[in-house]
């Protein structure tokens, strides 16, 4: 809530002006944004709505969108302020806030954030909190160990520097971490994480909508250190245009479809993904083959991809890609007039580079050395623990809830109050619920 959306939809009065164009966006894929196919593989955060939950949607549209019942209305929900993982061990900021113009132009700004730390400084989470939400469309990650990024910065007048497809040189990182509104942020599992060399600087790329009016932002990267040391450093594979099958040209008035290949020498778990290109762009297909070809392990599927929403997509669980396996990437370019996103009217040819007429071929993995169990570590976030106790489900486990317990007491089938699911109400139901009694849910 909150976010970059131009409009609130949070009440009944909010969406039901709005029902035949949220019927339309969702039926034809725009809303909600969200570019990789679900049905080759799935995510953390995936924002997809299936064809029952479609057809509810139609179907209230054509009904003349009435009012369920309020009293069935579980209220707007409590979203965290702040942090969504707890209270950070530090926070790196923008050193002074940056007017993004209100001239209906989007903005690629890249600001450098100092560490300031003579020590290496061990992650275990970063989290971006965007200072404007109205134009904080998405955000890229990097790191520099060079003072290139901060001698960039010193050259542009405004505060940090334009940059639109990557950081402007050869960086340290350049994946480090992303964000786009409703991402959740990732914490590493125990044992493992990132290290920041001493001295060095985070880059964070902001990408800023179009606005009618001038906009400020100053936004936060909130910084949780690990509790001890890491074991297992996340590390960072990428697919470049040297690991294609022909060189990287797009002529004008021609699609094209280049396919790169990374051996993978050791046992892996694979935590993230990310391919990465220009406007030019247009599919993705990402997975890794057995020596034999006879095993073939989907990643990421984009069909049709759109710059605007790019993101670090992170597996639910560890993905263990074994020794001898070979990584593929398969990207199409449409340097047509039929790309509507196509920056060159008439198109030009095009080759490999950082400006906005350029265009770039990448597949960042992060990775982990593969370790026996990695398959059942989970990296969403955790689930809240069920509590059965709070009947009422208002968060307490309280005399509300005995009082509940007692009016379906003696239940034999379908018992709302059935606490141990043994399909009845009894004494062992509320012993139960009075271990649990004052407690919050």
């Amino acid at each position: 809530m909150g976010e970059i959306g131009p409009m609130p939809l949070t009440t009944f009065e909010e969406i039901m002006p709005y029902g035949e164009f949220i019927e339309y966006v969702t039926s034809t894929g725009y809303m909600p944004p969200w570019t990789p196919d679900e049905e080759y593989a799935h995510f953390v955060g995936e924002r997809v709505l299936s064809a029952e939950e479609l057809e509810v949607l139609s179907l209230w549209v054509a009904d003349g969108k009435p009012e369920g019942n309020p009293a069935d209305n579980p209220g707007v929900p409590d979203f965290p302020s702040g942090s969504q993982i707890g209270v950070p061990d530090q926070v790196w900021a923008m050193s002074e806030p940056y007017t993004h113009g209100g001239d209906m132009t989007e903005q690629y700004q890249v600001f450098v954030l100092p560490t300031e730390s003579e020590n290496n400084l061990a992650i275990r989470a970063m989290e971006v909190r965007p200072g404007n939400s109205r134009v904080a469309h998405h955000a890229i990650l990097g790191l520099d160990v060079t003072g290139t990024a901060m001698q960039l910065d010193a050259a542009d007048p405004d505060p940090g520097y334009e940059s639109f497809g990557g950081f402007g040189f050869n960086a340290a990182s350049n994946f480090f971490g992303a964000w786009v509104p409703g991402a959740m942020a990732l914490e590493y599992p125990p044992g493992m994480g990132r290290t920041v060399p001493a001295g060095a600087d985070i880059l964070l790329q902001m990408h800023y909508g179009p606005s009618p009016i001038d906009e400020i932002d100053q936004t936060e990267i909130n910084v949780f250190y690990a509790e001890g040391p890491i074991e297992r450093e996340v590390e960072t594979a990428i697919m470049t245009p040297q690991d294609l099958d022909d060189f990287f040209y797009l002529p004008a008035n021609q699609v094209r479809t280049f396919h790169g290949t990374l051996d993978v020498p050791v046992d892996l778990s694979l935590l993230s993904i990310a391919p990465h290109c220009h406007l030019i762009g247009e599919s993705w297909a990402v997975f890794a083959t057995s020596p034999s070809n006879q095993d073939t392990i989907p990643l990421i599927s984009i069909p049709q991809w759109d710059f605007n929403w790019q993101g670090f997509f992170t597996f639910p669980t560890l993905t263990k890609i074994p020794a001898g396996y070979t990584l593929h990437g398969i990207a199409s370019y449409d340097n047509t007039d039929d790309n509507p996103f196509n920056p060159s009217d008439p198109p030009i040819n095009v080759t490999y580079g950082e400006g906005t007429l350029d265009e770039m071929f990448f597949i960042f993995f992060d990775y982990v050395l593969y370790e026996e169990g990695d398959e059942a570590i989970v990296l969403g976030p955790n689930e809240p623990e069920a509590c059965p106790e709070d009947l009422t489900m208002d968060g307490l486990v309280s005399v509300d809830d005995i009082l509940m317990m007692l009016s379906d007491f003696g239940c034999l089938e379908d018992c709302a109050a059935d606490v141990d699911l043994d399909n009845a109400v009894t004494i062992a139901d509320l012993l139960l619920l009075l271990t649990k009694f004052g407690e919050g849910c």
